[in-house]
């Protein structure tokens, strides 16, 4: 009877069903695309644009030009950079509002940038950035406030260059993909139990070994998450430094569009595309790893916990029995 109520009940499952809708538009929107440009990296440059349907590895040898080489290290390490100071910020940031009363408010004011265009944003960083803009107006009536007093010397003042530098880059990547970063560390830190704190400080360790020691490897899935949302991005971006960078920030998200809409080599393109593509697939899965392995232990940890919580009373008992066995023993030898 119960067999034939789970088949039963197999047949009238609509969850494949519903399950279609979403296959079809990952298959044509993800897979369809991945797999063109798997293709395209593969194929040989057409003279008028475009590819001729014959297999080369002519562009991934193209790739090793030491010229694209150094483009990938400055890649790498704009968006390295990038990312290990965002995570900086976002950890206090992250640990405030968790540990705040106004949560609510604290997260709509950092979802608040997401609610303008991205263009816009890099715009007003541009106008702060800018040969005349707020940072240099303050350097010049600083300047001359220190020339009036007779603290400088010189004439004229000279903008500082902060626009068109890596340096533009990075402050930029930084403030767009902050939120990106304080998001899942302030969910990892909302979820913390910070009774381990205060145990950890009434074993001796202080506030700073404490935090170190114990919340940072306890929030280490939000860590990591932030981690991958920001380094993916940055890694591959292109409005960023076409519009704040200079010819010395050139990054792979740069090379991509040129090779497509200026030199016409579909192929090449498609290689360092796929190249993104591989490590942005390799760290989520390193995420996805690691986020296992840390659950199990969490499990385990539990387990071992409920296990010792259930063998207290009857090691309890065991104790209790023994004592009073050995104290009998005395007392009956006493008596003999």
């Amino acid at each position: 009877m119960e067999d034939a109520n789970k088949t039963k009940h197999k047949k009238s499952n609509p969850g494949p069903r519903y399950a279609w809708p979403m296959g079809g538009w990952f298959t044509i929107f993800f897979i369809v695309p991945i797999a063109i440009i798997v293709c395209y990296s593969f194929m040989k440059r057409d003279v008028y644009g475009g590819v001729v349907h014959e297999f080369t590895l002519k562009a991934y040898r193209q790739m090793l030009d030491a010229a694209y080489g150094k483009i990938f290290l400055r890649t790498l390490w704009i968006a390295a950079v990038s990312s290990f100071v965002t995570i900086l910020l976002a950890l206090p940031c992250g640990y405030a509002i968790a540990r705040s009363r106004h949560q609510t408010l604290f997260l709509i004011l950092v979802i608040i940038p997401f609610l303008t265009n991205s263009l816009i944003r890099i715009f007003a960083w541009m106008t702060i950035l800018g040969d005349n803009g707020l940072l240099n107006s303050l350097l010049r009536f600083f300047w001359n406030l220190a020339n009036s007093l007779g603290l400088a010397s010189g004439e004229n003042f000279i903008p500082h260059k902060f626009m068109f530098t890596q340096g533009a880059i990075i402050v930029v990547s930084i403030y767009m993909y902050l939120p990106y970063a304080i998001l899942p560390i302030f969910t990892a830190v909302d979820r913390f139990d910070f009774s381990l704190l205060e145990a950890a400080r009434d074993l001796g360790a202080t506030k700073t070994q404490s935090m170190l020691k114990v919340l940072i490897p306890g929030i280490r899935s939000g860590i990591l998450s932030a981690m991958i949302f920001t380094f993916i991005p940055i890694f591959g971006q292109y409005t960023v430094p076409q519009m704040v960078g200079g010819k010395d920030s050139y990054m792979l998200g740069n090379i991509i569009v040129d090779q497509v809409q200026k030199v016409r080599n579909w192929p090449l393109a498609s290689s360092f595309s796929l190249v993104i593509t591989v490590i942005s697939v390799a760290a989520i899965l390193w995420m996805f790893t690691s986020n296992k392995k840390e659950e199990s232990l969490k499990k385990n940890s539990s387990k071992e916990d409920a296990a010792a919580d259930t063998n207290t009373p009857f090691l309890a008992r065991t104790l209790a029995n023994s004592i009073d066995a050995n104290q009998s023993g005395a007392n009956g030898g006493g008596v003999k």
